[in-house]
């Protein structure tokens, strides 16, 4: 006969705080208002945000049984949300990632589960905000599974505050300016292209988003608003820190999620041929290559480039 372990207070309380905490986000609803579970909606967010990963690494990450994600993701690309390719490193396995329309299915799921957060949020001061978020990295990390190495870099997305536009301006020029060898007209451009923003800012139709890493700024980027029907991205930048980390696609998500809960029917985004990063992100994403045209600036001769998404 199997022994019962007696509920010391300790047990008590984890049991109550699990029933007060699915009961708040709402696990026990039809998550995010949608057709799709928890798990498929995890299992989405993952391949949003990964770049090309196997099933096996999915089924370990998300302690998956790999019958139940072989049939989720038979699923998906029934639908025409997925895609596969052979794995060079090891031909048992195949590469996956989101399609177009994948994307479009993921993006407004993304902005509920934003607004969810943020209605959770609402009611907080921003030192209790503060409290909470570091409370949740504590739980994360004496939570972590034995033997693992425990999760200890938090990454938010917040809204601008004073002094972040020079920010902006300051990490554009100096990364720029190292990687690329651009001169000050890069600089006299982005903010230029920051005063406007600030100046003329639609809070209804623009949106800027500050990435933080372990509380310090590591990213950024803008939607503007080009006319009722497009909305531009724009001044993407992510610091050499924060690389690696599927930060740069998740500001992009985030812009294309606004950009359709606002109704807009296209985005569009002028960019360099130089910047191989940032241009592989807006083609995962669905964006096509509308114009290409070279000129001199910066003090260098460039292809400046013009890509669209439609929704």
């Amino acid at each position: 006969m199997a022994s019962s372990i007696q509920p010391t207070p300790q047990i008590q309380a984890v049991r109550g705080f699990n029933r007060f905490y699915t009961q708040r986000i709402g696990v026990l609803a039809p998550y995010l208002g949608s057709e799709f579970s928890l798990t498929e909606v995890r299992v989405l967010y993952e391949l949003a945000q990964r770049d090309q990963p196997t099933a096996s690494e999915l089924a370990q990450d998300l302690a998956l049984d790999a019958g139940y994600l072989s049939r989720i993701l038979r699923r998906f690309e029934s639908q025409g949300w997925l895609a596969r390719a052979p794995s060079v490193a090891d031909a048992r396995q195949s590469l996956l990632r989101l399609t177009p329309a994948g994307h479009k299915v993921f993006a407004p799921l993304q902005q509920q589960s934003n607004d969810e957060a943020a209605a959770l949020l609402a009611g907080l001061s921003s030192a209790e905000q503060q409290n909470l978020v570091a409370a949740m990295g504590t739980l994360q990390r004496l939570l972590a599974p034995l033997g693992q190495p425990a999760a200890t870099r938090t990454i938010v997305l917040r809204d601008p505050k004073p002094g972040d536009m020079g920010w902006v301006v300051q990490q554009h020029a100096e990364i720029y300016a190292r990687e690329y060898g651009w001169n000050s007209e890069f600089e006299a451009l982005v903010a230029d292209i920051a005063g406007k923003y600030l100046k003329n800012f639609q809070p209804d139709f623009e949106k800027c988003w500050i990435a933080e890493l372990d509380g310090l700024r590591v990213g950024a980027v803008f939607v503007v608003r080009k006319s009722a029907t497009v909305a531009q991205l724009r001044m993407l930048i992510l610091a050499p820190e924060a690389r690696g980390l599927g930060l740069g696609g998740r500001l992009t998500d985030e812009c294309i999620a606004f950009a359709r809960n606002k109704g807009y029917k296209k985005m569009q985004l002028w960019t360099n041929s130089c910047l191989d990063a940032a241009r592989a992100i807006y083609a995962k994403r669905g964006f096509r290559l509308t114009k290409s045209e070279p000129y001199y600036g910066f003090g260098h001769d460039l292809v400046g480039e013009t890509w669209e998404l439609r929704f």
